[in-house]
């Protein structure tokens, strides 16, 4: 890594994002650990998909389904304790499926008020029918 090139910055804080909105928050307790003492990285997963269907609820308001997970970065481990911030917005809405990006900031639990972005991912998501095929996400004003 060149000495110009952007670090990875696992000792300094960041601040949450302002352009984006919080939907999730929650607390990784130890079952969710794996050997390493981490939590597991599928767990993390999770909570992002859970995270990520909140705003294209927002626009299906009926069945949808992920579809697909386009990027999926884990920046730095969490631990037991973090409390983990899950902000998302809209990238794009098309005709039935919405991508949207999600960004985890940790709270340590030794140095709450003091956020670390831990993972960022951009998943998309389609509205289905009764059926579990695609159907058209209506328009709202």
């Amino acid at each position: 890594m060149s000495e110009h090139a952007p670090k990875h910055d696992r000792i300094n804080p960041v601040p949450l994002p302002t352009d984006q909105e919080l939907v999730l928050k929650v607390i990784p307790m130890p079952g969710d650990c794996n050997a390493n003492g981490d939590i597991f990285g599928g767990w993390v997963m999770a909570q992002v998909d859970l995270a990520g269907s909140v705003l294209p609820a927002r626009h299906v308001r009926g069945r949808m389904a992920t579809v697909a997970v386009n990027q999926f970065i884990f920046k730095q481990p969490v631990r037991v304790g973090d409390i983990l911030s899950f902000f998302s917005c809209v990238e794009r809405i098309g005709r039935t499926s919405i991508t949207v990006k999600v960004e985890v900031f940790a709270e340590r639990f030794r140095s709450q008020g003091e956020y670390f972005k831990v993972t960022e991912a951009s998943l998309t998501y389609v509205a289905i029918d009764d059926k579990g095929k695609p159907t058209p996400i209506a328009v709202r004003d």
